[in-house]
């Protein structure tokens, strides 16, 4: 049989394969986060028809004769360039800028992904809606997220409570009258909360005196000792802070305090505690950190999606449902956060569309064609060439 026979049977298997990859790709066009293939060939052993030769005394040296025996598919690599952003305006729509991919855990495995289209399932955790694959980061725990910490699936179910604290420091700021009256009285006051979350009213009172001014903190049903608050030139020279209550006891700072004349403009700065509230709604930060906001006007981290990096990005296997799954030629995954490590920054409300350039797509058809059809014209050629040696004898 001749050997152009058989090298054409593997240009059609090559050419197949090719087509096969491209169709591929045009069906992905419109995949979030899908990453487009790409083939490569390489030719097969030769057969040695003649060996080369060194020179010798009087004959020259010659070159090996070597006869090929077709192609054959020396792999498929998968492109991991940047795909094109498409707004959406979800809350749990996400984008990776950059590199890096999400983790998600299927059956008890880790997946790795470059689709952001999550969504939250009945019980509040955070889903690929079409594989059920949960998201994987790091709970918070009081608003504080530990990093170190193994991965565990993410959740923000509604109706999230944000527990209540305590008030334990306010702070005053702004200025005392210094040419004020003595026994004048002003009065502050100030929400402050319980363990419970149970709201009370702080009252602060400044009354003037030869000296400066006394302050005497009051909660209705505790009262502080008397504070006197000396000034000299306006700048406070009493800093120790004054203690209110024994159950809950709140320390009061005062030096943010001056004293001048002509302005009245003494308040309470701050206190750190507040009542208890409900998830109301929820955003992505660009370093994967998800903040609730909560019924009692405050904000709190909820969570943090982790992320992942990959020596060898090529190495990964494509495990369906725009999942990966590592080789053991991707090397191990590198998990961390967005924005380290080398791994992009998330962009929410934003999804990564395929990276499938249709045009050279549309080329690669034409270029797999043609040589598919070249190669159907070796075997149909040696077919002739056969059958004409077979005529040979009538």
């Amino acid at each position: 049989m001749l050997r152009s026979l058989f090298s054409g049977i593997s240009g059609l298997r090559a050419h197949q394969t090719m087509l096969d990859v491209t169709g591929n790709n045009i069906a992905n066009v419109n995949t979030t986060g899908f990453k487009s293939s790409q083939t490569a060939f390489q030719d097969t052993l030769s057969q040695m028809v003649k060996s080369g030769a060194a020179a010798q005394d009087g004959i020259g040296g010659s070159n090996p004769a070597q006869v090929g025996l077709g192609v054959k598919l020396a792999g498929i690599s998968t492109s991991f360039t940047q795909g094109s952003s498409q707004l959406t305006g979800k809350s749990t729509d996400m984008m990776i800028q950059g590199d890096g991919f999400f983790v998600v855990s299927k059956g008890g495995t880790d997946f790795f992904t470059r689709a952001g289209n999550f969504d939250f399932d009945s019980t509040g955790q955070m889903v690929l809606p079409g594989e059920g694959a949960k998201v994987q980061g790091w709970m918070a725990v009081n608003g504080v997220v530990d990093t170190n910490a193994p991965l565990s699936d993410l959740k923000v179910p509604v109706g999230t409570l944000m527990q209540a604290k305590a008030t334990q420091n306010a702070a005053l700021a702004g200025n005392l009258p210094a040419d004020a009256t003595v026994g004048t009285l002003i009065e502050r006051t100030t929400k402050a909360y319980d363990t419970e979350g149970n709201e009370r009213t702080l009252t602060l009172g400044f009354t003037r005196t030869a000296a400066g001014w006394d302050l005497v903190a009051s909660d209705g049903t505790a009262t502080s000792p008397t504070t006197s608050l000396a000034f000299t030139d306006g700048e406070l020279t009493t800093t120790a802070p004054i203690t209110l209550g024994s159950t809950t006891p709140v320390t009061v700072a005062v030096t943010g305090l001056t004293s001048f004349a002509g302005v009245t403009s003494v308040a309470v700065a701050s206190q750190d505690g507040y009542d208890a509230g409900e998830l109301q709604a929820f955003s992505l930060g660009a370093d994967g950190t998800i903040t609730g906001t909560f019924s009692n006007s405050l904000k709190q981290v909820i969570g943090r999606m982790a992320m992942s990096s990959f020596t060898n990005p090529g190495g990964l296997e494509k495990a369906g449902g725009s999942l990966f799954a590592t080789t053991a030629n991707s090397g191990a995954a590198q998990i961390g956060t967005a924005g380290t490590g080398g791994r992009g920054t998330l962009t929410g409300g934003a999804l990564e569309m395929s990276n499938v350039d249709l045009s050279s797509e549309f080329t690669s058809l034409i270029v797999a064609q043609r040589g598919f059809q070249a190669n159907s014209r070796v075997i149909t050629t040696s077919d002739d060439v056969l059958q004409e040696l077979i005529n040979l004898k009538r």
